[in-house]
């Protein structure tokens, strides 16, 4: 792990190793994370305050600091969630693509509401604001993978298929590729043959 941490301070100029602040706090909730999955019950990814302390030491920097960035971030968890962390887009273009019912589909299946997490601890609920996947809304964010075009039915279907330790197919669930149309590209159609993804 000294390693790693030396590592990522080493991107940084001299001077300037604060900025490492980020991916040191990333490295500390992963770390958690690969504990937490081979315990009992399993836990995922989250940021203990010494894991906090320890990098204000590492970093040089006033611990409020590094909480403070800790804090701002929704990528950094700052309490136990679930081995698998649900984030459900709730942003505009999700819910007029039906969001909510993928937060229905998720709260029912899982039984369980927002910010909470299943007795068992393999699942966390919870909504976020926007994952930059607009055009294949309604999205949702599991641990560090994207499922896309979800509807309530394929929404349960990666759940069931998480709930057995099994991986389901990220991205789209339509088969769209990319941000591509449901119907295949609309421009530069030569291309995208030529390049073998229609």
């Amino acid at each position: 792990m000294a390693k790693k941490v030396k590592a990522l301070i080493a991107r940084y100029p001299e001077g300037f190793q604060q900025s490492a602040v980020m991916p040191l706090l990333d490295l500390a909730q992963r770390q958690v994370a690969s504990e937490g999955a081979k315990a009992n019950p399993p836990y995922g990814g989250w940021i203990p305050r010494a894991a906090m302390d320890e990098i204000a030491v590492i970093l040089g920097m006033p611990k409020v600091k590094v909480y403070e960035v800790a804090s701002f971030y929704s990528m950094y968890n700052l309490a136990p969630v679930g081995k698998y962390l649900i984030q459900v887009c709730g942003t505009t273009p999700c819910w007029l693509c039906g969001s909510d019912k993928i937060i229905d589909a998720c709260e029912k299946h899982l039984k369980i509401g927002m910010n909470e997490t299943t007795k068992d601890g393999k699942f966390t609920l919870m909504e976020v604001e926007c994952l930059g996947a607009c055009v294949n809304a309604p999205m949702v964010q599991i641990n560090d993978d994207y499922y896309e075009d979800l509807t309530a039915e394929t929404m349960k279907e990666v759940l069931g298929l998480l709930a057995e330790d099994m991986k389901p197919q990220i991205g789209s669930q339509k088969g769209r590729r990319g941000s591509m149309a449901l119907g295949g590209p609309t421009t530069l159609e030569k291309e995208a043959k030529k390049a073998k993804v229609v």
